[in-house]
């Protein structure tokens, strides 16, 4: 009973330390690009937050909420990708990327790029900086 008791314990007295370090956490950019080789330079930011959510819609996201779970998984690759970059991180990003422009625009430029940027507070002024850059893929 009291090894089952010190297994459970600190899942419901979470320690101060959780979180190793505390950083900005990246925000994904993407652009499509009509040639791989081609210039362009109209990031947009991939999934934006919305300004403001009514009541009933945080309720609801409380409840049921599979986009800010796919979210919460690109923003863990993300992470993986700037500390230890792996094919699998930077695949699965272009992946979903990719698959949200499919949807929204089929007939987009063959070539997507993405990008991770990281916003960090310097006194009052908010600083972007740009932490990774992937090569650009096809689309399919």
């Amino acid at each position: 009973m009291l090894r089952t008791l010190h297994l459970l314990l600190p899942a419901l007295i979470p320690s101060w330390r959780f979180f190793d370090v505390i950083a900005p956490s990246p925000r994904i950019e993407f652009r499509l690009l009509h040639d791989a080789e081609a210039p362009a330079d109209d990031w947009r930011e991939f999934r934006p937050r919305p300004a403001r959510l009514s009541f009933v819609q945080t309720l609801a996201r409380l409840l049921w909420n599979p986009a800010w779970n796919e979210n919460l998984f690109l923003v863990s690759c993300a992470e993986r990708l700037l500390d230890e970059p792996t094919d699998h991180s930077r695949l699965e990003i272009h992946r979903r990327i990719a698959a949200d422009v499919a949807r929204a625009t089929p007939d987009a430029p063959p070539f997507l790029q993405f990008r991770l940027i990281l916003i960090a507070r310097e006194g009052a002024a908010l600083t972007r900086s740009v932490a990774y850059v992937a090569p650009p893929l096809a689309r399919t």
